[in-house]
């Protein structure tokens, strides 16, 4: 499955868990949600997903952890505030470059109409669905 397969199921799924659940939610409950609905899909989920920094020799373990990873490939920021920010941006950036990922989304459930929400990023652009 292509990295686009991948992000095509976890917007499906986001946009079935944001239209059953709407916004306002903490954004850990999203994340059970969307970790739920995507196995059952039969994707590979990891939650909370470590990503050390390495710094010339040194292994960091320095606290990056991505809401979810999902088959390997696809980086899941989960958010639940009023606007996105730079620095929600630049954070899946950093998670791309810790895990080698080539996309990401970040997806902001507080919003009235989820599309508006989400943010579909590869490493040296930005692009939203």
């Amino acid at each position: 499955m292509t990295e686009n397969e991948i992000a095509t199921q976890v917007v499906d799924a986001a946009l079935k868990i944001h239209k059953t659940l709407g916004p306002g939610l903490l954004e850990k409950a999203y994340e059970e949600c969307l970790a739920y609905e995507l196995r059952k899909r039969t994707l590979y989920v990891e939650q909370q997903k470590g990503f050390p920094l390495t710094y010339e020799e040194v292994k960091l373990e320095v606290g990056y952890r991505a809401d979810l990873l999902v088959e390997h490939k696809l980086i899941v920021e989960i958010k639940s505030v009023r606007a996105l920010q730079d620095n929600d941006t630049a954070q899946v950036l950093t998670y791309l470059k810790l895990s080698d990922c080539k996309l990401g989304l970040l997806i902001n459930f507080n919003v009235s109409l989820l599309k508006n929400g989400i943010r579909r990023l590869i490493l040296g652009q930005l692009h939203e669905d």
